[in-house]
């Protein structure tokens, strides 16, 4: 049966809806996320692609490969904040989209982007999660051995991210 679609439009993948809704959900107000969003892709462009950005804010070794970016939300008691989370050979990174600000102690302001580094070898465990009332919300949960707890959470591509995240442990592992 042919497609009623012209060939010009493509389908996009319920998968890749879901996670661009949830991901856009969980920002303060969508016109902001959208702002947000084409902020970041302009950042992207400018700095020369993921890549580069990765090697810009953390440090990487030579043998060091980033497998994949995700942009989703990292849970804090705060709320959630909107980043980039890179996973690679060596580390677990996130990196939050906007800076925050902080009052420094001679009575100005510092901003700095709210980054996070998890070291491969210290991930104890990987976890699936969702909502058990919307299971369309998807959560990774980041278990370290010093018994610390990180929750990733607003994924465009969830399972991507997820299985990413396996193939860095299982490359660690070797």
């Amino acid at each position: 049966m042919k497609s009623s679609l012209p060939d010009c439009v493509t389908r996009i993948p319920i998968n890749f809806a879901n996670g661009v809704r949830e991901h856009v959900r969980l920002g303060p107000k969508i016109y902001e996320t959208v702002k947000g969003k084409l902020s970041l892709g302009a950042r992207i462009v400018q700095r020369g692609g993921v890549k580069k950005i990765f090697k810009q804010l953390f440090m990487v070794s030579e043998r060091e490969k980033l497998l994949k970016a995700s942009q989703c939300h990292l849970s804090t008691t705060a709320g959630p904040i909107a980043g980039l989370l890179f996973i690679s050979t060596e580390k677990v990174a996130f990196c939050s989209d906007r800076s925050l600000t902080f009052s420094s102690p001679n009575g100005g302001i510092i901003r700095t982007p709210y980054k996070v580094v998890i070291p491969i070898k210290k991930i104890k465990r990987v976890e699936e999660s969702e909502n058990v009332d919307k299971p369309k919300q998807k959560y990774i949960e980041i278990v370290t051995v010093d018994h610390f707890d990180f929750w990733f959470m607003g994924f465009v591509n969830y399972e991507k991210a997820f299985k990413f995240l396996q193939q860095a442990m299982s490359i660690s592992n070797q």
